[in-house]
């Protein structure tokens, strides 16, 4: 039997640690998740860990990566069934609120990761998010669909009121009423930055 690339099975061994650890947090979170229980899981050892990710802390880090891929992909596929560019921008802002009822979102991401890593504006992904609202907002601006804003600046207030009311949600007593109340008032935001022809 041929022997597999080297390339491979650390792919391989990565992917097993990054699935156990993710259904570790994802389930009794991270103060309860031990590193024997998914390594073992995983049928791996606290070295392959150690060698990949440094410790229990990069291995949170790499699960937050992972889950954020995702949830952009899926606030870009709903900004992409839009009908207008304005829609679409509107509906990636409500879906990120909707994301936070989600309870992987909520206890990884939104909970445990700021935690644990501190500030998410600082994580690795933020500017990314920030960068791509701003485009977004030059180009509506340019439209003339909003008024005269600077989208940096725009898109920072919109991603940190954004933040905020997904952890308001996330540690809510009854997260959907929180949900529903924080996309109503995010809407009604939003609709402020509309000029009278974007409307």
């Amino acid at each position: 039997m041929a022997r597999r690339p080297r390339s491979e099975m650390i792919a391989e061994t990565r992917a097993k640690l990054l699935a156990s650890a993710r259904h570790a947090f994802g389930t009794v979170g991270y103060a309860e998740a031990s590193m024997d229980d998914f390594t073992g899981e995983a049928g791996l050892t606290r070295g392959a860990l150690y060698h990949h990710f440094g410790d229990k802390k990069g291995l949170l880090l790499a699960v937050i990566l992972q889950i954020d891929a995702e949830m952009t992909a899926r606030l870009k596929a709903v900004a992409d069934r839009a009908p207008t560019r304005w829609q679409g921008f509107v509906a990636e802002c409500t879906c990120y609120l909707e994301q936070a009822l989600e309870p992987e979102v909520q206890r990884i991401m939104l909970r445990d990761g700021p935690a644990v890593l501190g500030d998410p504006s600082q994580w690795p992904t933020a500017s990314g998010c920030i960068s791509g609202m701003a485009a977004s907002l030059a180009e509506l601006k340019a439209e003339g669909v909003v008024k005269d804003i600077e989208p940096e600046a725009t898109a920072l207030l919109i991603s940190g009121a954004s933040l905020q009311a997904a952890q308001w949600i996330a540690n809510a007593p009854d997260p959907q009423a929180a949900s529903e109340k924080a996309i109503k008032a995010l809407t009604a935001m939003l609709e402020g930055l509309r000029t009278e022809q974007g409307e």
